[in-house]
């Protein structure tokens, strides 16, 4: 055994003590970071004999949330987690946000403890009371949709209520208290519900899209509740954002002055503005379909307004390509922007905030190297030109601006604080040198601001009032406030909630760009990776993809969702909108005898079944074709498809029973003889009803097509956090099916067509199809696999 084999097995023991599920100690191990971080937590909680699971997994959350800024002040609240002061998510979480505030200044145990909720027990009748408070302010709701209301809402709506309440135990009454109003469940409860009609008119895109499907396509439903409640309206904008830290015990408290907030006012209107800001250096992943379901859905939601603004401070990584491949996804999604910027517009505006910068005492440029600089942050030391003067350093900029300095020679830092634990207060870059031609702003400069100085100034430029992002920039608030309040510049609310994590695959643009560059998939648009692109291709939509972010919320909480969830949406959504048809990927031929050779005749298929009357005309002749899976040389039980003597019926058209079968000189069945039930009237239908295609006219073989079936790109629940995540690629991802036989009807589908193939899967159009060869992709399988979702369901760390 190696040596990290060895250490490996350490830590999963130590795991176990602490009564941590398997799943998630054997994820904790592929990422060496967390499991270093959990077992100092472990030994630093005396936790190595043993503690509750409640314990455990309270220390393993530590591990993976506790703000960087407070570790001086970890062992406390260990303390407080063993002796059970701290017992569920909810007090940690509270207790995290105020160790986030305070930094390494001293703790003040009485405030952790109001922020914590220590000491607070909600009793069993404020719960009921809260439940029953609930369930009579939505109980004509609950009667209208009964099982199919959204419980989780009213949970929500519970819990904020009762922030220390136990959520099973708050869910536990709710669920009986909701069966008691409505009884045990009927057949109509256990129906999927149906879709309703949105009010408004759907967006041109989904209009052609339905067009082109040939059916109508029902609207995405509008949910009654409102995700974005937690957050201040803009008229309430005044209020203190946040407090930055520094080193020697000064807290700098921002909050809009009366002034700046009358001004932002007076441009917004009091409407909610937010944006939507992706760097265009990539395309865009679901990651990216959440953001703007959070950025253009808040604004949507209160009848504001939504920027699509390009982050593109760096030349050197961005390409038109993803200039024009953002603009053309964000329209595929259904969003329609406000405006559309670039962060480049600014330019002007962000060099002259710099010299003021510089004027006020805030910025110097520096010639430390990149290396120099990560030392000297490490070690907490000053830039040697810090102290630089204001009139050198101003002039020394002016230079950079001209050209007159060599790229890498110096960059313009602000004077922050470089004493400061948070490494995003150590005196950031503001203005480095490139002597690149931008995409977008041309060859006028070769002086280009970075992300942590450009980003909060174009908020306050373009008076966002909601600046939303993933909580890895939760971190970057200390920066972003000090930047405006030293400018004295209109400051948005700033808010934080966790980024989207799948199983089975990855979502980082540098992890997804190393797939496509190494030529490990097929380009940005494989339909094996989550890239809004590939989702397009593979014939997943926008409805289902926005259906699946409002289900899973706006949240603080860090979690990984499983894949299936996903794939739930998909269906729901194909299943309302891609007409069925009959497909057979791996044919094996059939003869029924006792047809002529000149036998011919057209069946009507319908193409939703139950929900329409419309059809398609399918032929049948002598000879057609089943799949050959649905052939066995000996009949089994609990078995519905072809054997000896065995009775099936061809869907739509005639019950068959097969007489015999012909093999090859390898052994392999390449024909079976079946005998049709020509006069079926009055018969009992068999169980096994099979798809099948056959010969368009006799002796011509029907229309043939390519099927590309996908699996999961990565074997693991959680490649991202692997060392050698690369080797986890699944090879078998991808399975490419040649001499499929479809319908005649089906010859003429184009390039993104979505089907059912029945009993096969949904599938669409590939754009590689040409005339006379239809490449199909399958999308999703017509069930979810019940082996997948129980796994999936024991390893997700909720």
């Amino acid at each position: 055994m190696s040596l990290r084999d060895e250490a490996e097995a350490a830590a999963l023991a130590l795991f176990q003590k602490i009564d941590l599920d398997d799943t998630v100690s054997k994820n904790i191990v592929k990422n060496p970071k967390l499991t270093k971080a959990l077992v100092e937590i472990i030994h630093e909680a005396k936790a190595e004999n043993g503690c509750s699971k409640s314990k455990g997994n309270l220390l393993n959350s530590v591990a993976t949330k506790y703000p960087a800024n407070a570790l001086v002040h970890r062992p406390k609240l260990l303390e407080y987690i063993m002796t059970e002061k701290i017992k569920s998510v909810a007090q940690l979480d509270g207790a995290f946000e105020y160790l986030k505030k305070i930094g390494t200044t001293d703790l003040d145990t009485a405030v952790l403890e109001t922020f914590a909720g220590v000491g607070i027990v909600i009793s069993p009748e404020q719960i009921k009371s809260a439940v029953d408070a609930s369930i009579a302010e939505n109980k004509a709701r609950i009667l209208e949709e009964r099982y199919h209301c959204n419980l989780s809402i009213l949970l929500g709506q519970i819990t904020r209520a009762l922030k220390w309440a136990d959520g099973a135990s708050v869910r536990g009454v709710l669920e009986a208290e909701v069966e008691k109003l409505l009884g045990p469940k009927t057949e109509e409860d256990l129906k999927p519900p149906e879709k309703k009609q949105k009010p408004k008119a759907p967006p041109k895109e989904a209009k052609e899209e339905s067009k082109a499907q040939g059916s109508a396509k029902p609207e995405e439903p509008s949910p009654p509740e409102d995700p974005y409640a937690f957050l201040p309206k803009p008229a309430d904008n005044n209020q203190v954002h946040t407090s930055v830290n520094f080193s020697d015990g000064r807290i700098m408290r921002i909050a809009n002055t009366p002034q700046k907030l009358g001004e932002h006012l007076a441009f917004t209107g009091g409407k909610v503005i937010t944006r939507f800001p992706p760097e265009p250096n990539g395309y865009l992943h679901i990651g990216h379909a959440k953001a703007m379901f959070v950025d253009f859905g808040m604004a949507a939601q209160y009848d504001g307004h939504c920027y699509l603004r390009y982050d593109d401070t760096n030349p050197t990584a961005e390409k038109l390509e993803y200039i024009d491949h953002i603009q053309e996804i964000v329209a595929w999604m259904g969003w329609k922007p406000w405006k559309i910027t670039y962060s480049s517009d600014y330019f002007d505006e962000l060099h002259a905030m710099a010299v003021e910068l510089i004027k006020r005492g805030h910025a110097y440029v520096c010639h430390q190297t990149k290396d120099e600089i990560e030392a000297s942050r490490k070690a907490l030391e000053p830039s040697p030109w810090r102290d630089r003067p204001i009139a050198e350093s101003l002039s020394l900029f002016e230079d950079m601006r001209r050209g007159l300095v060599d790229e890498g020679a110096a960059t313009l830092r602000m004077r922050m604080d470089h004493k400061n634990e948070n490494f995003n207060m150590f005196d950031l870059i503001a203005f480095r040198i490139k002597f690149a031609e931008h995409p977008h702003a041309g060859d006028k400069w070769c002086i280009y601001p970075s992300y942590d100085y450009t980003h909060c100034l174009v908020d306050a430029l373009e008076n966002i009032t909601h600046s939303l992002c993933t909580l890895e920039f939760e971190s970057r608030r200390a920066s972003y406030y000090w930047l405006l309040e030293v400018l004295d510049t209109y400051k948005p609310f700033v808010w934080e909630y966790a980024r989207l994590n799948i199983t089975n695959t990855v979502m980082s643009k540098r992890k997804l760009n190393k797939l496509v560059t190494g030529g490990h998939v097929n380009g940005w648009d494989d339909p094996r990776l989550l890239t809004l692109a590939g989702m397009r291709r593979r014939g997943m939509t926008p409805t289902a993809i926005n259906n699946f972010c409002r289900e899973i919320g706006i949240t603080r909480n860090d979690n990984l969702i499983p894949m299936h969830k996903l794939e739930y949406h998909i269906r729901s959504d194909l299943d309302a909108t891609s007409p069925r048809t009959l497909a057979v990927l791996r044919p094996l031929k059939v003869v029924i005898t006792n047809l002529d050779n000149s036998h011919i005749e057209h069946f009507q298929a319908r193409l939703f079944p139950g929900r329409s009357e419309d059809t398609y005309s399918i032929p049948l002749t002598r000879v057609v074709y089943v799949e050959e899976t649905d052939f066995k040389e000996v009949d089994e039980k609990d078995y519905y498809g072809l054997a000896p003597g065995k009775t099936i019926m061809l869907k739509y058209a005639y019950i068959v029973k097969c007489t015999g079968f012909t093999k090859d000189p390898t052994g392999k069945v390449v024909e079976l003889q079946v005998e049709a039930d020509l006069a079926p009237a009055g018969k009992k239908p068999p169980k096994g009803v099979l798809n099948w295609v056959a010969q368009p006219t006799p002796g011509q073989e029907p229309p043939t097509a390519e099927a590309r079936i996908y699996d999961y790109l990565f074997k693991s629940e959680d490649p991202g956090t692997m060392d050698e995540w690369l080797e986890d690629l699944d090879k078998e991802s991808l399975q490419v099916i040649k001499g499929v036989y479809v319908t005649p009807a089906l010859a003429r589908a184009k390039v993104g067509d979505r089907f059912q193939f029945e009993r096969l899967g949904y599938f669409a159009v590939d754009p590689d199809s040409v005339d006379g060869k239809l490449v199909f992709n399958r999308t999703v399988t017509l069930k979810e696999s019940a082996a997948r979702v129980a796994a999936a369901s024991a390893s997700v760390v909720k």
